[in-house]
């Protein structure tokens, strides 16, 4: 294990035994001050509490400030169009909530979808996570350590909400918005890393966020543009795709977001989770006993856009029993303002009773006091550094060691025997490839094809292969390549390791080669890690976050 792996890990239980004391001990404390807070406040500050808006740009416009000192809504979401350097943020968040608190408003939320892999929002100077599906085949200790890092990063330019972790599972493979971004598909395997990475940023100063429930493992539509249908019984629901939302709220997540789809099974009414009562106050709060913040998903999607008025959806989410309206990154600060508005008005001609914005408001209230957001001070964005990168660059280079999995090996072919002769068939645009492996034998035959193999090029490898002891050929997506196929499949099976990049569905495509190892995504420490057990310098620990096969089942690697 890396010395500045081990840090993280001793950082990471230091601030976990801390933030247990705080969720169990300190909460009472705050209550007076909630309280107190609650009591100052008007209706109108009460209901812009349960609104986090969008305020578009690297720095905060005029427009914005006078919208955070007029309304003050209780959060804000940042997406791309806000990143920058780790400063740049952070003069940004500053900005924000020194306009709110020089209003006398209440310091806000300042969250973002910083999930790695295919949606990280913070780029330019920021640590790049990698797909979550690589955390759950490194462990537990692994998310612990990635998550407090995360949370360090997130904390240290003032953002103090992470819409993360995914607790939806890849349960079908061509889902066309959960594909890449879930944890895995095992429900116990994933509420097990979920639990270690909720508890861990959490420790470090930031809420998280379990989404999106109940579910959208299964959609086969994407919710930004219509309103899926999860028609599975109730039974599967409860023993599958609900087990990693209820492993997160053992861990105390401070917020689940409810998704814009419709569960027939669980509601007979046709409508989004998101508005739905029996969902999110009869399934999610009594059922499942969760008291942290219920947060929608933006409601300018789609799934409820074609559905709904904007301004009824928001009220039916209020009336369903969530706490926080995430307006969506479309909708301009006017029509929040009215959506504002029109929860007010409902409440005075009593359609939504004062005491049910009073219950959210005092959830958000009482979060904000357990981490630390109501004693919000400034911070110096000189102070930031420019790049968090070379500070984790050892804690991801193991993170990707840690997740290469061996799924099977029937001819105990890895690590290679160093009697046999090797071929390597690889991308030749992964040059990478070459250049790592080279470091542990001088004698292999080396062949370089394209990224989609020509039938010569795919006569080449085969011929290497057939001279060799061992071949060994890397994918990149063959899932998707049926060119890459073409080439793994020519080769002959009983002497073939096959290594997948990215997708670990590759070998669904060539289910006949004596090995297969899975990195799980193509950034660049995932070669070195891959070549360092293929040639016995390093021992595979990853396991199986995905059920490729009933015998390569989630969490399964081959004992050798």
């Amino acid at each position: 294990m890396s010395r500045l792996f081990r840090l993280w890990t001793m950082v990471c239980a230091l601030l976990l035994t801390g933030w247990q004391a705080r969720a169990q001990g300190e909460l009472s404390s705050l209550d007076p001050r909630v309280s107190a807070h609650l009591a100052a406040m008007t209706l109108e500050q009460k209901v812009a509490q349960m609104f986090m808006v969008t305020l578009h740009g690297e720095v905060l416009t005029e427009v914005g400030a006078a919208h955070l000192r007029t309304w003050q809504p209780g959060g804000v979401v940042l997406f791309s169009a806000n990143a920058g350097s780790p400063p740049a943020v952070t003069r940004l968040t500053q900005a924000f909530q020194r306009t709110i608190t020089d209003a006398a408003g209440v310091p806000l939320l300042i969250s973002i979808d910083q999930e790695g892999g295919v949606v990280t929002r913070l780029t330019d100077g920021f640590t790049f996570l990698p797909t979550p599906l690589l955390l759950t085949a490194a462990g537990t200790e692994a998310t612990r350590a990635t998550a407090a890092a995360l949370a360090h990063e997130l904390d240290a330019v003032g953002i103090n909400m992470n819409l993360a972790p995914v607790a939806d599972l890849e349960t079908y493979r061509d889902n066309p918005i959960i594909a890449r971004r879930a944890f895995g598909s095992d429900p116990a395997l994933v509420g097990e890393t979920l639990r270690a990475y909720v508890e861990a940023l959490q420790a470090g100063g930031v809420l998280a966020t379990a989404k999106h429930f109940p579910g959208h493992g299964e959609t086969r539509q994407d919710s930004h543009a219509q309103l899926p249908v999860v028609d599975l019984p109730r039974e599967r629901l409860e023993a599958v795709e609900l087990v990693p939302f209820q492993n997160a709220i053992a861990a105390d997540v401070a917020a689940v977001m409810v998704s814009h789809i419709w569960f027939p099974a669980l509601d007979p009414v046709r409508r989004p989770a998101s508005l739905s009562p029996v969902i999110i106050t009869d399934l999610l709060r009594g059922q499942m006993g969760f008291d942290g913040l219920v947060m929608t998903d933006a409601l300018d999607m789609n799934a409820v856009d074609l559905e709904y008025n904007y301004y009824d959806a928001v009220v039916m989410a209020v009336q369903a029993g969530a706490d926080l309206l995430a307006t969506g990154p479309s909708t301009g600060l006017p029509v929040a303002e009215a959506a504002m508005q029109r929860v007010i008005a409902e409440v005075r001609a009593g359609n939504i009773a004062e005491a049910r914005i009073d219950e959210s408001v005092r959830r958000i209230l009482a979060i904000k006091a357990r981490m630390g957001v109501l004693d919000w001070t400034p911070r110096d964005p000189a102070l930031v550094p420019a790049d968090f990168t070379p500070e984790t660059t050892d804690l991801i280079a193991e993170l990707y060691q840690r997740a290469v999995t061996v799924a099977a090996d029937s001819g105990d072919l890895v690590p290679v025997p160093s009697d046999r002769s090797v071929a390597v068939i690889f991308l030749a645009t992964r040059y990478q490839i070459q250049q790592e492996c080279s470091r542990y034998r001088s004698d292999i035959h080396w062949v370089g094809v394209n990224d989609n193999p020509t039938p010569e090029q795919i006569a080449w490898a085969q011929a290497a292969a057939e001279a060799a002891d061992v071949a060994i050929v890397w994918t990149q997506n063959a899932v998707s390549n049926p060119d890459q196929q073409a080439l793994v499949n020519a080769l002959p099976p009983d002497k073939t390791v096959a290594v997948a990049i990215w997708s670990p569905y590759d070998w669904q495509t060539y289910p006949e080669v004596a090995a297969y190892v899975a990195t799980y995504s193509p950034g660049r420490p995932a070669v070195p890690a891959a070549c360092a057990v293929l040639f016995g310098a390093v021992e595979a620990t990853g396991r199986l976050p995905l059920t490729l096969r009933l015998d390569l089942p989630a969490g399964s690697r081959d004992s050798g």
